[in-house]
């Protein structure tokens, strides 16, 4: 091993990779408690279809294309009867 290297704190730190999936539970999650919905109220209130898996996943933070958030939002808006946007029920 005579051209070994010694190892640097460089090579030791992890590469860099994607942005994190889980973003923590997000505003949807509580504005829907404080409305008494449950995630199958927003899949019946969906004028196109979505999955309760989806709604689960929107609430517990796992991040969304951006598709997918429209669907969840345009959902909770005729659940609940408001006008939101994405910006008011997710924090990334």
């Amino acid at each position: 091993m005579e051209n070994a290297v010694p190892d640097s704190p460089e090579s030791t730190s992890p590469p860099p990779g994607p942005e994190p999936r889980a973003m923590g539970e997000q505003p949807l999650a509580r504005m829907m408690r404080e409305r008494s919905l449950s995630n199958h109220d927003l899949v019946a209130a969906s004028s196109r279809p979505i999955t309760h898996k989806l709604v689960m996943r929107a609430a517990r933070g796992r991040r969304l294309t951006v598709h997918s958030k429209a669907l969840v939002v345009e959902a909770f808006n005729r659940a609940a009867g408001g006008s939101f946007r994405a910006a008011d029920l997710f924090d990334y």
